[in-house]
């Protein structure tokens, strides 16, 4: 019987403790929901888990095939680029070893419904009927980038979020790089007419920017006591994220070919 390709995660750099803890308690949880699948998490450019070690423990492992998953919301250019090279020479050191990569997620139904789940969460689960909804605005946050295509993938998602969903609107923000920035984000729900405003982080794992927008979003609400603005929760190692790299995983697997990621 043909062994399945093992499953190399390829994440867009850790930035601090708390977020090479979460990415590992991710991969862990991974392996346990799905155990026929060999996994290993590498960082594109980081020297601390660079993904040619990822790729090196999968193939001591007995991989001969190796599918990548990028654990990324929106396609960046620089990111795709970074990976697309890292993969390259991964093919050129191994040349025996059959190596194909999935795109990043998007907005689509699995990332929506991660996003509305904690949404509901930090309203406390009350608000889950249009009528519920109706007097909240969610300003979704994301790390930002130089990228004006990863940035408008940000408000695609704010309005697929917004859709069908009863919210009085979904606003964009981003927490560095691009514009507007958290502050600049909530000064706008308030002119729109936002009294209950959720701040909501469009980043898979917690630390590094999911922090950096709870903070903004904290002092700006100190500064501004009549409007009630909560922060949500990140996406973080939920079953349904798990189950979205796997599909991914599957898709890449499926590939009769090597994929490159980098935009033309």
């Amino acid at each position: 019987m043909t062994s399945p390709p093992a499953l190399l995660i390829a994440a867009d750099g850790v930035p601090d403790d708390a977020g090479a803890e979460t990415l590992l308690d991710f991969v862990e949880h991974l392996g346990s929901r799905h155990p026929a699948i060999p996994v290993a998490a590498g960082v594109v450019g980081d020297g601390r888990w660079p993904l040619p070690a990822a790729v090196a423990e999968l193939v001591a492992a007995g991989a001969e095939r190796v599918a990548a998953v990028p654990l990324a919301l929106a396609p960046d250019r620089r990111t795709e680029d970074a990976l697309s090279a890292a993969l390259d020479a991964v093919r050129e050191d191994r040349p025996g070893l059959a190596v194909t990569v999935s795109g990043a997620f998007g907005p689509g139904p699995a990332v929506l419904a991660l996003l509305e789940r904690r949404l509901d969460e930090a309203l406390g689960g009350g608000a889950r009927s249009p009528r519920d909804r109706a007097g909240v605005t969610v300003l979704l946050v994301a790390p930002g980038s130089a990228d004006p295509q990863a940035n408008a993938e940000v408000h695609r998602a704010a309005r697929l979020l917004w859709e069908g969903r009863g919210y009085a609107g979904v606003e964009t923000a981003f927490v560095s790089t691009a514009a507007p920035d958290v502050p600049a984000g909530l000064d706008r729900c308030i002119r729109l007419g936002a009294r209950r405003i959720v701040v909501l982080p469009y980043v898979l794992f917690g630390g590094g920017p999911a922090e950096r927008a709870r903070m903004q979003a904290e002092g700006w609400a100190a500064a501004h006591p009549g409007t009630e603005v909560r922060c949500a929760e990140v996406i973080g190692a939920a079953d349904g994220l798990a189950d979205l790299v796997v599909d991914r995983y599957r898709q890449a697997a499926a590939s009769p070919v090597p994929a490159r990621t980098g935009r033309p």
